[in-house]
């Protein structure tokens, strides 16, 4: 088992970075009334706020309610990588789950991401640390070859080369120094942020735009009609809308729940350490991913400091969400595990925090926004990870779902494609913790150079014989 140097916990460590920057301020009042709006939306993450802003943009004289369980930013969008991209480096994933032509109009979508953010950044005067460096995923086996070769060829097959540079063992090394790095792809479409630093800027512009935010509300049920209700402990939110944008909690939440599963992903920080870094070279801010299914993700901050991600955390069972999404000694042990294999020149940097939380994964590893039908209560989740960028599209997809709007946005392969489903539990769980193990297992043996176990082979294969894209690699 891999030991992890510092216990796991929370608040991460960009959340408390950011409030500290902000002065700590008290949290927003919290409902203490009954109250009504005329649209509500549940979740003050990257999608509720996003949402909420694009809302105020197309129809500024409606009357928005946000409510927040606990204070904007503690959720995932306080605790992310803050990689920011599209759909480029999906490709290979979402060419078979949309076909080539939609795939490419979900491309060509994400393409929005990046410079929407920078303008809007910009406009406002927030420093978010955006860095606009691309992406690497590199091999760090010879399993692994070949993901890194698919996914180098997968834009070229759809008419955009532009959008991969396939990297030789040598040029790999002359961006990050590694012995374990073997061939990659350089996606130009990725930038990083600092997470908590762009949710903090998200929640002023929201009170800016004159959005009503309570903090410390959670909604306790959710009573569908005209108005729809919000409980909350100390009032009712009545609105004719209603978005719930709380990611990873609507896995227990029907008709989301039998698209969604959640599993745990952890995050290791170093203390900063500009001068190792420079002595790998990797010195041009770029963020990187290994060709494993339970990949490592990992980038530098503007002080030095380099996270380490490992995406091999639990797997939740009917919705609950628990300790083991944010205090799991093994998955941030492996996170850190993942930091020493992958960066042994980093040897002797110290890692200084640790934290974790919960992902929703969807059956196709794409996010979906869609109005529970008979109501006007709109909802997206789903995002398997990879949100930082794809939340604003869905904010702008919620935002037309809520207008009742026939544009872009609806007609998007996010708001309109036939949605898998899982398997109900406790087969999804007992099925997703075999496949969890089996992967894991073949990961770790082709890492050592082993083969791995013929057991762990069959498990790894059963999502794949099944037609299943969720669990495959």
């Amino acid at each position: 088992m891999s030991l992890v140097s510092v216990e796991p916990r929370l608040p991460s460590w960009w959340l408390e970075d950011a409030l500290a920057r902000e002065g700590n301020p008290a949290p927003a009042p919290a409902l203490a009334e009954d109250a009504i709006a005329d649209v509500a939306i549940v979740g003050g993450g990257y999608t509720g706020l996003w949402t909420a802003l694009a809302l105020r943009e197309r129809a500024p004289d409606l009357q928005i309610g946000l409510l927040e369980a606990e204070i904007c930013g503690h959720g995932p969008s306080g605790r992310n990588g803050g990689f920011v991209h599209g759909y480029w480096a999906s490709l290979p994933g979402i060419l078979p789950v949309l076909g080539a032509e939609r795939a490419l109009e979900l491309a060509r979508a994400g393409e929005q991401i990046i410079p929407g953010i920078r303008a809007w950044a910009e406009a406002r005067g927030e420093d978010v640390w955006l860095v606009e460096s691309g992406m690497l995923e590199v091999s760090a086996a010879p399993a692994q070859d070949g993901s890194v070769e698919k996914a180098a060829a997968a834009a070229a097959r759809v008419g955009r080369p532009d959008q991969t540079v396939a990297l030789t063992p040598e040029d790999v090394a002359q961006r990050v120094s590694s012995p374990v790095f073997r061939n990659g792809v350089f996606y130009p479409e990725c930038a990083t942020v600092h997470p908590g630093l762009l949710v903090r800027a998200l929640r002023r512009a929201a009170l800016d735009a004159g959005v009503t935010l309570h903090e410390r509300t959670p909604v306790t049920a959710v009573r569908s009609g005209s108005p729809t209700e919000l409980e909350t402990p100390s009032g009712t939110l009545r609105a004719q809308e209603v978005v719930l944008a709380t990611n990873a909690a609507l896995t227990g939440w029907s008709p989301a729940s039998r698209n969604l599963t959640n599993f745990g992903s952890y995050i290791v920080l170093t203390e900063p350490a500009p001068e190792a870094l420079a002595a790998i070279g990797w010195t041009g801010g770029e963020a990187i991913v290994d060709g494993r299914m339970f990949l490592h993700y990992f980038r530098t901050t503007r002080d030095g400091r380099v996270l380490m991600g490992s995406g091999s955390g639990p797997i939740g069972f009917g919705g609950r969400i628990d300790d083991r999404f944010s205090l799991d000694r093994p998955t941030a042990g492996r996170a850190e595990a993942g930091l020493r294999r992958l960066l042994p020149g980093l040897a002797g940097v110290r890692v200084e925090r640790a934290w974790g939380g919960p992902i929703d994964v969807s059956a196709d590893h794409l996010p979906f926004f869609r109005t529970k039908p008979g109501t006007r209560i709109h909802y997206g989740a789903g995002y398997s990870g990879h949100g930082v960028g794809p939340s604003w599209l869905g904010g702008r997809i919620l935002a037309s779902l809520v207008l009742d709007a026939a544009d872009e946005w609806t007609r998007s392969p996010l708001a309109s494609r036939a949605l898998p489903r899982l398997p109900p539990e406790p087969l999804r769980r007992a099925g997703g913790g075999l496949v969890r193990w089996a992967i894991m297992a073949c990961e770790t043996a082709e890492e050592e150079g082993r083969r791995p176990a013929l057991a762990a082979r069959a498990a790894a294969a059963l999502p794949r014989l099944l037609g299943m894209e969720l669990g495959t690699r």
